[in-house]
């Protein structure tokens, strides 16, 4: 029998085990708060470039974001902790610790979350990151196009001119305010 080979790593391999200090769901760890919201990009902060990935808490009574339709973007919603109630063009569903949802792109991946139970919600958003990207507000009849991810960094080799965020008004076409 030969004798094991030693086991050589590969440079480019698990970058991300090198990242300090390494994202944690589970911490109390959040970069952006907003109206009952909390949010941290833990797939950025791990070195991700393709996927996204941010933990979500919501405070009881809280929503993050009005029903929404990508059609660049995949999503994957992992529940970690409490009980959001999801809601989708066909209705609303309460959710629990260890469920997952995708949400494709298009309409039958319309989706929002919200909290309406009495303690905090914790969940993993993940995604793929296509753009450009098309978001529609069926509820509020705006939608989004956008050449840059809302809350990625600009690059700064990118010609300012490039970058394309706008919103209009589904019916007039006109330009919008973006929803909150």
């Amino acid at each position: 029998m030969a004798p094991a080979r030693p086991h050589r790593r590969r440079p480019d391999l698990c970058h991300d085990l090198r990242v300090e200090p390494r994202p944690n769901v589970f911490a109390d760890t959040f970069s952006v708060e907003r109206g009952g919201m909390r949010g941290e990009q833990v797939a950025r902060r791990a070195g991700a470039e393709l996927l996204g990935g941010t933990l979500y808490e919501l405070a009881p009574g809280a929503e993050v974001i009005p029903l929404h339709i990508h059609h660049a973007m995949e999503e994957l919603v992992v529940v970690l902790a409490g009980t959001p109630t999801l809601r989708t063009l066909d209705g609303e569903y309460d959710l629990a610790p260890g469920d997952v949802v995708s949400f494709p792109r298009g309409r039958r991946g319309a989706h929002t979350l919200a909290n309406r139970s009495d303690a905090p919600a914790r969940y993993l958003m993940l995604s793929t990151k296509g753009v450009p990207e098309v978001v529609e507000y069926p509820e509020l009849d705006t939608v989004r196009v956008l050449t840059r991810l809302p809350f990625e960094p600009p690059d700064p080799d990118e010609d300012p001119a490039d970058r394309l965020m706008l919103v209009f008004d589904r019916a007039s076409a006109k330009p919008s305010e973006a929803p909150r």
